[in-house]
C-alpha cells in the first residue's frame, strides 16, 4: 500500500523550514467557526455553504463540529501558517464549486487554478463508501462527506488571514510524492514552500535565515 502523502512532507519538513511544527492541531477559532469567527470572510463562506447544500449557513456551528489541520507552522518571529497536504479525496466537484466562489483577491498559498482544474478533471469520479457518507447536521445525504471536506477546506483557506495568520499553504498528493522522490527531499520541499509563500527568513538554508 502506498504511503499517505502527509508523512512524505512531514519527514523532510524540519530540514526545510525554521519553525515549530505541530501536527493534527487547530486554533480555537477554526474548531467550530460561526459568524464571529469567520469575520470578514462570512459572506463568502455563506455563499460556499449554500452552493454546496442549497441551505443557509447557521450563524453558530453545531456543538459536534470539530476539525484538525495537518500542520501548523510557528516561525521565529511569532507568525503562524497552516500547511495542508491534500490527498485525492480533496479534489472533487464540491471543492471545485467552493474554489470558484473565492474572491479574486483571496490570500492563499497555492495555485487555485491548478486545484480547480484537477477538481474538474476528477468530477464524477469521487471515491465512494466512507469518503461520501452523510455528515449531518450540516451535510446530510449521500456525498455529504465530500461537501463537508470542501467546506472545511474553504474555512482553512479563508479564515487564517482574518485572524492575523499567513495565507494557508496547500501541497497536493502529487507534489508530496515528487518531494519524497527527489534526490534531496528537504531542498525540493523548501523550493515548493518558497513558491507557496513561506517567508524567505523562515526557509532553512536560504538567504535571510
Amino acid at each position: 500500500m502506498a504511503e499517505r502523502p502527509q508523512p512524505l512532507v512531514t519527514r523532510p519538513l524540519p530540514d526545510a523550514v525554521n519553525a515549530r511544527i505541530e501536527e493534527e492541531t487547530c486554533p480555537p477559532w477554526l474548531l467550530r467557526p460561526g459568524w464571529v469567527e469567520c469575520a470578514g470572510a462570512w459572506e463568502t463562506v455563506s455563499r460556499v455553504y449554500t452552493a454546496l447544500t442549497g441551505a443557509a449557513l447557521p450563524e453558530a456551528a453545531p456543538p459536534r463540529e470539530r476539525r484538525r489541520l495537518d500542520i501548523v507552522l510557528t516561525y521565529n518571529d511569532g507568525s503562524r501558517q497552516v500547511l495542508e497536504v491534500d490527498e485525492r479525496q480533496h479534489f472533487t466537484a464540491a471543492r471545485g464549486t467552493a474554489l470558484a466562489l473565492y474572491p479574486a483577491d483571496a490570500q492563499v498559498g497555492f495555485d487555485r487554478d491548478a486545484w480547480r482544474s484537477r477538481c474538474q478533471a476528477l468530477a464524477g469520479r469521487e471515491p465512494g463508501g466512507g469518503f461520501a457518507k452523510p455528515r449531518p447536521p450540516l451535510f446530510p445525504g449521500e456525498g455529504g462527506r465530500h461537501r463537508q471536506r470542501a467546506f472545511r477546506d474553504t474555512l482553512a483557506d479563508l479564515l487564517p488571514p482574518e485572524h492575523g495568520w499567513l495565507p494557508t499553504i496547500r501541497l497536493s498528493d502529487r507534489e508530496a510524492v515528487a518531494v519524497a522522490s527527489a534526490a534531496d527531499p528537504a531542498a525540493a520541499l523548501r523550493d515548493l514552500l518558497a513558491d507557496c509563500g513561506v517567508p524567505a527568513s523562515s526557509l532553512a538554508g536560504r538567504p535571510g535565515r
